[in-house]
């Protein structure tokens, strides 16, 4: 195992263990080389790549700490990942999101409170009858990030989250090219609420499947197309 891995995992198994604790200060460099039987230069190497992926907190001039380790947090990476990948490879990213969002909003019908159902129908009230294709975009993250955390699932909202980017880049050239692409949206976003407020997962879920699968088909359709390249977006 190269020194670098190997005091990356003597650091976890601190954390692990409950030695360090989210918001703790790691010993002195010096100290904690020793303890663990590395040396300085693998340890700040390993401390440079916990930082990278928001395990820890480097300040200069105070110390090393510990993150909260929330998973929004540490879910941060995913957006690196999501935004290295482009065209065909976004439709990895929404069968994933084909498959984590109608849970989600299956879950969101169960637990989101009354005045979290009435917030989610002002978010679609406040588009114009004929809103830009920003405003509707806008819109849309606003929509799907209330229902995530509707769901009450940390975890399931920060991985939503974090499948927003290539996919957002989607729906906006499909709102450009594909007649009635916007009015369909709504119509879906619609019907997602209707049946959160009726208390009715299943169907919820449902709805939440061909809102997803609908930029799915047409993205496939799209790629299929001769030199046909998602442009990106401003």
């Amino acid at each position: 195992m190269p020194v670098t891995d190997e005091a990356i995992d003597k650091i976890k198994a601190m954390i692990v263990s409950g030695e360090l604790r989210p918001g703790a200060r790691l010993p002195k460099e010096a100290d904690l080389a020793e303890r663990l039987g590395l040396s300085r230069n693998s340890l700040r190497e390993a401390v440079k790549a916990l930082s990278l992926i928001r395990v820890l907190d480097v300040r200069q001039g105070d110390g090393t700490y510990v993150t909260s380790l929330e998973p929004s947090l540490l879910l941060d990476a995913l957006g690196f990942v999501v935004d290295f990948h482009q065209d065909d490879t976004v439709l990895q990213f929404l069968e994933v999101r084909r498959i984590l969002e109608p849970a989600a909003t299956a879950m969101a019908a169960r637990r989101m409170q009354p005045e979290e159902v009435d917030a989610l129908g002002r978010i679609l009230d406040r588009l114009g009858d004929e809103p830009t294709l920003e405003e509707l975009i806008a819109n849309d993250l606003e929509f799907h990030q209330r229902i995530a955390a509707g769901a009450g699932n940390m975890v399931l909202c920060s991985l939503i989250e974090g499948l927003s980017g290539p996919t957002t880049r989607a729906r906006v050239w499909r709102g450009i090219t594909e007649e009635g692409a916007v009015e369909r949206t709504r119509q879906q976003h619609r019907a997602i609420l209707d049946a959160i407020a009726a208390r009715r997962p299943d169907l919820a879920a449902s709805w939440a499947t061909v809102h997803v699968a609908g930029v799915e088909e047409w993205l496939r359709g799209t790629l299929g197309s001769a030199e046909a390249v998602l442009p990106p977006t401003a």
